[in-house]
């Protein structure tokens, strides 16, 4: 499928259209299969849209809340996506504390962490050997290097296709992320991207012809709907 491409006029814009999207695609999960998955990103751009989404009126019950990757840091930690997403939107509404479930970082080896989430996936969704669940929603950034999630330009993370969940590296500093294949899985993915640094990134993430080790980004090509929200700071557009 052909991903979907909106450059809104500035961040709230942005945040305002990733929302709309949010809920029009959890709701209409509800409405098919009375419950809705989505996993989250880190980073500063979808703070605002989390904090719009506490002040939602949504069948909570029905919502299970993932991550999509995470720093290996407690979830007390400043730096834990975790704990930006609980302070920003799921301390504020009534959402049962089994439906949220955190990548654990209490593990000695970060692969123990990564099989004890990635197990904990397959038993939420009953996946079958060698089977990728679908995600309703998956947020997504990138970084001015082109990675999403926790994938980083050539890394090993980026070749592994038989699990749901790997060890991603930044800077010798291990993470925890979804995979490529566990990703492209999902319903919808939606990418929330602003600033000026991301320009050259995106440029080589729609260029016809790029290296995808270079700029992993090019990999997520989702079998359900792929949105790139941007705002016009990245000063990008589909002609580039």
């Amino acid at each position: 499928m052909n991903p979907q491409i909106e450059v809104l006029s500035d961040v709230p814009a942005l945040v305002d259209r990733a929302l709309e999207l949010v809920l029009e695609k959890l709701k209409s999960a509800i409405a098919e299969r009375n419950i809705a998955t989505i996993a989250l990103a880190g980073g500063s751009t979808p703070k605002p849209l989390y904090e719009k989404l506490a002040q939602q009126d949504l069948p909570w019950e029905k919502l299970h809340v993932f991550w999509g990757d995470e720093r290996y840091v407690p979830a007390d930690h400043p730096d834990s996506n975790q704990r930006m997403a609980r302070l920003a939107w799921l301390n504020h509404v009534p959402i049962p504390a089994e439906n949220i479930h955190p990548m654990q970082m209490d593990a000695i080896d970060p692969t123990i962490a990564a099989d004890r989430h990635e197990a904990e996936v397959k038993k939420f969704f009953n996946s079958k050997p060698g089977e990728f669940p679908a995600f309703d929603v998956i947020l997504l950034g990138i970084g001015d290097d082109a990675h999403t999630a926790s994938l980083f330009p050539h890394t090993q993370a980026l070749q592994v296709c038989d699990r749901l969940i790997t060890v991603g590296n930044k800077d010798g500093n291990p993470r925890i992320t979804f995979t490529v294949p566990l990703i492209n899985a999902a319903r919808t993915v939606i990418f929330m991207v602003a600033g000026s640094n991301k320009h050259h990134a995106l440029t080589q993430i729609f260029a016809d012809q790029a290296d995808t080790d270079t700029y992993p980004a090019r990999l997520i090509q989702p079998q359900g709907e792929l949105w790139w929200l941007l705002d016009q700071s990245t000063n990008f557009s589909k002609e580039n």
